[in-house]
């Protein structure tokens, strides 16, 4: 195709790039029309000159951005846009790392070959049919256009896999990369749950895992997300299903798995997996300000083991995802953008309705979607930090997390995980360093305390070891927003302790649920020495 000179900026550019500036929002068109007096939406404008007109009114609106090398990679209020932020953006991702030499075994109720996942290079590696004995695998190659047998069906299933293996793995090709997952350099193992009847239950997804315990070595598979619910009254196979998780961590093999979306105590396996680190939901209001999230209506619980649920939360609401091809979703959403791209505001409330974000892309909701996001976000700490055993990535996601105010624990467990800090710890990681993210401690080890906060200028930590002393121990800044504080070597017992945040800001340790009472009405971080 042609290039054409942009109306903006004259650059030249595909006449397919340039029409798409016909998809953004009024107030982005009335921004680039400022810029050029007389542009019309026909006229069209490169992704330059978009994410310039973009970044302006981000500014203007006064949202704190985020480091200056995330700004340089999103550049974007997608907000003003589209009417979602890009994950990577909203999770405060690090662009040096996408997933890449990791393997995500996604397992669902069923899956579709989009774009995002096959272009300009195949990321499936496998579609496997593992939802009862008999198991049905199909490989394809890097080169390959994978398809298989009911992929194009009228099958409602396939919309649920797509969203999901997208927002872990999704390069978000049919958006140019701004649609992107936080691993979009990850590849997939597909693995369908469903019965012979297409029905999803324990015991099928028993038959799933048995089938990633025997064959996860041979595909090379480091994470496995699963956002499907069993039968909580099947007990027999809920047993089954733990069994079966944690046979898969004790390989080597990272379960993450969304914890529901009813908002009440009724997890279901595998969500009550003690092994899992089971995924609820937040809100964060499609903004970056922290202070405006709140827990989205997800389920949590105690499991059998004693073990909370969930451990933590990501998004599930404003997530942007795939439409899945040749529906009626996605043959209505053409139409409706073409008639924006024309002027045509009475397109505008219909687009709402369906959650469009572009022709390609609509916002979904719901913990199916948190999960992949952690698992993206495990692939990308695997990729740093390939030497890191699923407890201990266990560990140090439970520390890159920051409470929500306001927020009971048993529904947020450690908190929002944050993309960039999970990768910054993996980076930093040092084997022989415990972190009282384990309640116990061997006596005579290297203790250091990590803490999360963006807005620290300093940070230090008081504790019971050396009768809360006000000067206590000054930490390190070690990554962006991560503080580190090296303990001395303690002697048997039981250990309180507090941070202390520019001098006037008195937290416990977000990482570690161990607490007593502090009698001033709030409580100290406890951890104890062996």
């Amino acid at each position: 195709m042609t290039d054409v000179a942009c109306a903006i900026c004259g650059t030249a550019t595909p006449r397919d790039e340039l029409a798409e500036a016909g998809w953004v929002a009024p107030e982005t068109a009335a921004r680039l029309s400022e810029r050029r007096p007389g542009w019309r939406r026909s006229d069209g404008a490169c992704a330059a000159c978009v994410q310039d007109a973009l970044l302006a009114l981000l500014r203007e609106k006064g949202e704190r951005v985020l480091g200056r090398v995330i700004q340089d990679v999103w550049p974007l209020d997608a907000e003003a846009a589209f009417g979602a932020l890009p994950t990577p953006l909203r999770m405060r991702s690090d662009p040096r790392f996408s997933g890449r030499g990791v393997r995500i075994a996604m397992v669902d109720a069923g899956f579709y070959p989009h774009a995002d996942l096959v272009r300009p290079v195949n990321r499936i590696r496998a579609l496997v049919d593992a939802g009862d004995e008999r198991v049905h695998v199909e490989r394809f190659e890097p080169n390959a256009e994978p398809c298989w047998s009911g992929w194009n069906a009228d099958d409602g299933s396939r919309w649920h896999g797509l969203m999901t293996s997208a927002a872990a793995a999704g390069n978000g090709f049919a958006s140019r990369g701004l649609y992107r997952s936080i691993a979009p350099d990850a590849e997939l193992v597909l693995v369908r749950a469903r019965d012979a009847t297409g029905r999803i239950s324990s015991q099928s997804i028993a038959c799933a895992l048995r089938w990633l315990l025997e064959h996860h070595d041979h595909f090379a598979i480091a994470v496995a997300s699963i956002s499907l619910g069993g039968d909580a009254e099947a007990m027999l196979e809920a047993s089954e299903v733990d069994t079966l998780v944690s046979a898969l961590v004790d390989a080597g093999v990272v379960v993450i798995v969304a914890a529901g979306n009813n908002g009440d105590r009724d997890i279901v396996p595998p969500a009550t997996a003690p092994a899992a680190l089971t995924v609820g939901g937040l809100d964060d209001r499609n903004v970056f300000d922290r202070d405006a999230r709140a827990l989205w209506h997800s389920s949590y619980g105690t499991t059998w083991m004693g073990r909370e649920k969930p451990e933590l939360v990501a998004p599930s609401i404003w997530v942007a995802a795939p439409v899945l091809p040749m529906t009626e979703v996605a043959r209505e959403a053409q139409s409706l953008f073409a008639r924006r791209a024309s002027g045509d505001a009475s397109c505008e409330p219909r687009i709402a309705e369906l959650k469009l974000i572009t022709p390609h892309y609509q916002h979904v909701e719901g913990t199916s979607f948190a999960a992949p996001i952690v698992s993206s976000i495990v692939a990308c700490m695997l990729e740093a930090n390939a030497a890191l055993t699923p407890r201990r990535i266990h560990e140090l996601l439970v520390l890159a997390c920051r409470r929500v105010d306001g927020a009971p624990t048993e529904r947020q467990g450690a908190g929002a995980i944050d993309a960039g800090s999970a990768v910054a710890l993996a980076v930093h990681d040092t084997r022989g360093v415990e972190y009282p993210s384990i309640a116990t401690v061997s006596s005579g080890s290297t203790l250091r305390l990590v803490l999360h906060d963006p807005d620290a200028r300093s940070v230090r930590v008081i504790g019971s070891w050396d009768d809360w002393r006000h000067d206590g121990i000054v930490a390190t800044r070690i990554a962006p927003a991560l503080w580190q504080m090296t303990l001395p070597t303690l002697s048997s017992g039981t250990y309180a302790y507090k941070s202390v945040v520019d001098d006037d800001r008195w937290t416990a340790d977000p990482a570690n649920r161990r607490a007593i009472a502090d009698g001033f009405g709030g409580t100290n971080s406890v951890f104890e020495v062996r």
